[in-house]
């Protein structure tokens, strides 16, 4: 029982750890070949935003605002990619909801 119990605080340990070290990497999605560009971390926020000049039209508002939420949405998904990748080294592919 105290084997496991090491075993478990040291995971939790690498897993703080972890959680640190992601929230300092970036990924990046872009939507329209590089027109809009968001960037997540690790924690899954939107640290930037970068829009060509070319993407805005005021006659199509519409298809900025899709572009955006295609780049959002590409970021986040692969800064959850990034965290499940990670996670799966420490916990040797073994699922924990709610841990991130």
């Amino acid at each position: 029982m105290s084997k496991v119990l090491k075993q478990v605080q040291k995971m939790q340990a690498e897993m703080m750890r972890l959680q640190e070290e992601l929230a300092g990497r970036t990924v990046e999605a872009t939507a329209g070949g590089g027109a809009v560009k968001a960037v997540a971390n690790g924690r899954q926020e939107i640290v930037a935003l970068e829009i060509k000049p070319e993407a805005v039209d005021p006659e199509d508002v519409e298809m900025l605002a899709d572009l955006i939420i295609s780049a959002v949405n590409g970021a986040l998904a692969r800064s959850r990619e990034m965290v499940a990748q990670e996670l799966g080294k420490i916990t040797g592919g073994l699922s924990l909801p709610g841990l991130f």
